[in-house]
């Protein structure tokens, strides 16, 4: 004998009758409490316009945010339109040597491997300056690749030199006249 089992599908279209679902019971339920709270004959005609004033207030309120958030928006739009409108490449100058100085100084000594106190950094006629001492040979070729590299800077002077050697003379360093 053999049996075939058909899988059970939902039929389409068909209520089932039966016992209520729990939804359905606890919306009425809800409803049922509701209109209870509200038609009392005592308070009632207090809960309502209470609850009345509430909604009231609630909406009031969401406008005035829907108000404020839209004029947000707007003025943010309008700045972005601003800044594309008057977009223009920076106007770059070559800044005065004491501003070069400061500059250089502060992109260089943002590594925190070059040491802060050990350098000095001057600028005369766009030409970087640099006098100190460091640690490693290669610190010295880095910082001065490093500077060589900065905008603005014309050229580069080192004087810098390894803890406990003499110091270079500037005549030595700079090119003749």
């Amino acid at each position: 004998m053999r049996i075939q089992l058909r899988a059970r599908t939902p039929m389409l279209g068909v209520r089932r009758t039966g016992a209520p679902r729990v939804g359905s019971l606890l919306l009425g339920g809800m409803l049922g409490g509701a209109a209870v709270y509200f038609l009392d004959p005592v308070l009632g005609k207090l809960r309502r316009n209470i609850g009345r004033d509430r909604l009231a207030s609630q909406f009031r309120h969401m406008r005035g945010w829907l108000v404020k958030q839209t004029r947000w928006r707007m003025a943010d739009a309008y700045g972005v339109g601003q800044r594309v409108k008057h977009a223009q490449p920076e106007h770059w100058s070559v800044p005065n040597d004491a501003t070069l100085a400061q500059r250089v100084e502060s992109e260089l000594f943002a590594d925190r491997r070059v040491p802060k106190g050990a350098i000095n950094v001057n600028a005369e006629a766009g030409i970087i300056v640099l006098r100190g001492q460091v640690d490693r040979p290669e610190q010295i070729r880095e910082i001065e690749a490093a500077v060589a590299e900065m905008p603005g800077v014309r050229g580069v002077h080192n004087l810098l030199h390894l803890r406990g050697s003499p110091v270079p003379d500037r005549g030595s360093v700079l090119p003749a006249k």
